[in-house]
């Protein structure tokens, strides 16, 4: 029986993930046209059509969906079996992809991984900027970060960071302008700088708890943006009142630039985790990354 090339297989899974031709071949390393030619031969082979074209997109086709269900999981199997492989030399290696947000990559991620990074130089990080919710088994990536409550059940969760705290904040000059609201619904009385949801193209509804109470507020107001730094700069401008997690306004509020209200009505909950699939066997390095990640606090 001849023996067959994956090399087919593995383009068309490519360009199954990526949605896109263009993605798929820089990911191979091989130009768009040779790429094309190569899924096209399989369906040729296969006598079925496993991809729908457009001028802007790329999906399977209910046949390819089939055909990704069986093998795309094989191919991540095989990556995952030659990073193991690394055990067996001197020092672990290979390329660990996380996805995650700017503050937690600069205030953790890589204040943490640097150490880890000198004494394996062999060990590679790639990171993803991304303020909505990866699916990270589709987008294959090792792992991701997220606060504890909205992870998935089926994934495995390490914390690597504290409890946190939302904090209600505002430059003092403008509550000495606006005055100090005393409970959450004051707030809709004030100018509020929002936040737009990337996942649900929503605006972020503020959620209050005290003594069991639980207030959700929807503010209004003059801006709104969907990070977070530019949420921050308009506060100390004194824009108007925002909130956000305590740990990433907590210098400004510490310096007097920032002014912290409604502080009662704040409690804690989960903090960051780093999360990824439980039935995905670790290779020595992803090990290495969680492990210096881990919060002890």
């Amino acid at each position: 029986m001849a023996r067959r090339n994956l090399n087919d297989l593995l383009a068309f899974v490519t360009v199954a993930r990526e949605g896109s031709f263009t993605r798929a071949a820089a990911a191979l390393g091989v130009t768009q046209s040779a790429l094309s030619q190569t899924v096209r031969a399989l369906e040729e082979r296969l006598q079925i059509r496993l991809l729908t074209r457009t001028t802007r997109s790329v999906s399977p086709t209910a046949a390819g969906e089939r055909l990704m269900q069986a093998i795309g999981h094989r191919f991540d199997e095989i990556e995952a079996e030659l990073d193991a492989l690394t055990a067996l030399r001197d020092k672990p290696g290979g390329t660990v992809r996380i996805t995650c947000g700017d503050y937690m990559l600069q205030s953790t991620l890589l204040p943490r991984l640097a150490p880890l990074l000198r004494a394996y130089p062999d060990i590679c990080m790639e990171f993803d900027v991304y303020y909505g919710f990866r699916d990270i088994v589709a987008k294959r990536f090792d792992a991701g970060v997220r606060l504890g409550s909205t992870i998935d059940k089926d994934m495995i969760a390490v914390p690597i960071g504290p409890p946190l705290r939302m904090a209600v904040v505002s430059s003092p000059g403008y509550f000495a302008e606006h005055g100090i609201p005393k409970n959450p619904q004051d707030l809709m009385a004030h100018r509020c700088i929002n936040q737009r949801m990337v996942t649900s193209g929503g605006l972020y509804v503020w959620e209050f708890e005290r003594r069991g109470r639980k207030m959700n507020v929807r503010v209004d107001g003059p801006l709104i943006f969907n990070t977070t730094q530019p949420q921050i700069d308009a506060s100390l401008a004194g824009l108007g009142v925002t909130l956000l997690p305590e740990d990433e306004v907590m210098p400004w509020i510490q310096g007097g630039q920032l002014q912290r209200v409604l502080e009662d009505w704040c409690p804690r909950f989960d903090g960051h985790h780093l999360y990824y699939p439980s039935r995905r066997q670790p290779s020595p390095a992803f090990s290495l990354v969680v492990d210096a990640l881990r919060w002890r606090g």
